[in-house]
C-alpha cells in the first residue's frame, strides 16, 4: 500500500499537511490520563516491505529515503533504502567484530553506534564513506538529535546528549512515569521536540519531554505485525522514524517483513 500523491496538488499542500500534523499531536494530548501519561493506540496508513534478513538497531527518514543500521556480529551493515520497495540502494558492511545499533542522519553525515565496542562511525551520507570514528564510555544502543545535541541511549533509563563535534556528554536526563524509572530504553527518534524510544521486549514506544526525562505518553503498538508474519523468525519491534517534511511516522522491527506507517490515535482504555 505505497502512498500515492494526488495528481494535482496545491503548491501549499506540504504546509497543509505539516501544519494537520502539527494539530494531531496537539489534540492527542488530550488523552492523557488522571496520572498524567497520555495513551495512544494507532492506525496504519500505510505498509512498505521491508527486508526480513535486516536486524533493525536504527531508522532514520532524509530527503525521501529510509537509512538503516543493522546488527549481529558478521552481519552489521548500513542503509540506505527506497521507501516504497523496500530495495537497498546503497550499503556498507561494518567489520565483522562490530555489532551495529542505532543511526542518526545530522546534516551530510550519518552516524551509527556499536553495541559494546564503544565506537561511533560517522559516514558521508552521499557515497557512505567512513569519515571518522568518535569513542564513547557506555553501550550504544539507540541515537538521534534535536538538531544541536546527539541524544544516544545504552539500555539503561538515561539518556545521554552528546556534542556531534566529538561526542563528548554535554548533559543527560533519566527517563520516567508514574511508576518509576524506565528501563530498556532502546531505538530513538526525535519528533517535533519530543524524544521517541522503543523500550526492548515490549510493544510500546515512550513518548520523552528532553528537558525533564518524564514520558508524557505511551503508544501501544500490539498487533501491529499480524501473526501470520510471525511465522518466519522475528525479533522484537524497533525502528522509529519520522519525516517532518509531511508528518509520516514509520515503525518496524528486527527481521520483520514490513515496516508501517502509522498515525497516532487516542486510547480510551
Amino acid at each position: 500500500m505505497p502512498y500515492k500523491a494526488p495528481l494535482r496538488q496545491s503548491r501549499y499542500a506540504p504546509l497543509l499537511r505539516s501544519l494537520a500534523g502539527a494539530l494531531a499531536l496537539l489534540l492527542q494530548a488530550s488523552a492523557a490520563t488522571a496520572g498524567g501519561t497520555a495513551l495512544y493506540t494507532y492506525k496504519i496508513i500505510n505498509i512498505y516491505p521491508h527486508d526480513p534478513q535486516a536486524f533493525t538497531q536504527g531508522l532514520a527518514f532524509d530527503d525521501g529515503f529510509l537509512y538503516e543500521g543493522t546488527g549481529l556480529y558478521d552481519r552489521s551493515t548500513l542503509r540506505k533504502v527506497e521507501l516504497t520497495s523496500g530495495k537497498v540502494i546503497r550499503s556498507v558492511r561494518l567489520p565483522g567484530r562490530f555489532f551495529g545499533e542505532g543511526i542518526t542522519v545530522f546534516g551530510e553525515h550519518i552516524i551509527q553506534l556499536t553495541w559494546r565496542s564503544k565506537l561511533a562511525f560517522a559516514y558521508g551520507k552521499r557515497d557512505f564513506e567512513l569519515q571518522r570514528s568518535f569513542p564513547y564510555p557506555t553501550e550504544g544502543w539507540g541515537l538521534t538529535h534535536d538538531g544541536t545535541r546527539l541524544i544516544l541511549s545504552d539500555g539503561t533509563a538515561t539518556l545521554y546528549f552528546l556534542d556531534p563535534r566529538n561526542f563528548r556528554e554535554i548533559d543527560r536526563i533519566e527517563v520516567f512515569d508514574d511508576t518509576g524509572p524506565v528501563q530498556g530504553l532502546n531505538e530513538l527518534e526525535y519528533v517535533r521536540g519530543e524524544i521517541f524510544a522503543n523500550v526492548w521486549r515490549s510493544d510500546r514506544i515512550a513518548r520523552i519531554a528532553p528537558a525533564t526525562g518524564r514520558v508524557t505518553g505511551w503508544i501501544d503498538l500490539s498487533g501491529i505485525l499480524p501473526a501470520r508474519d510471525r511465522e518466519a523468525p522475528v525479533d522484537v519491534l524497533n525502528g522509529i522514524a519520522y519525516d517532518p517534511a509531511r508528518s509520516r511516522l514509520f515503525v518496524t522491527g528486527k527481521l520483520w517483513p514490513k515496516l508501517f506507517e502509522i498515525e497516532l490515535q487516542p486510547s480510551h482504555r
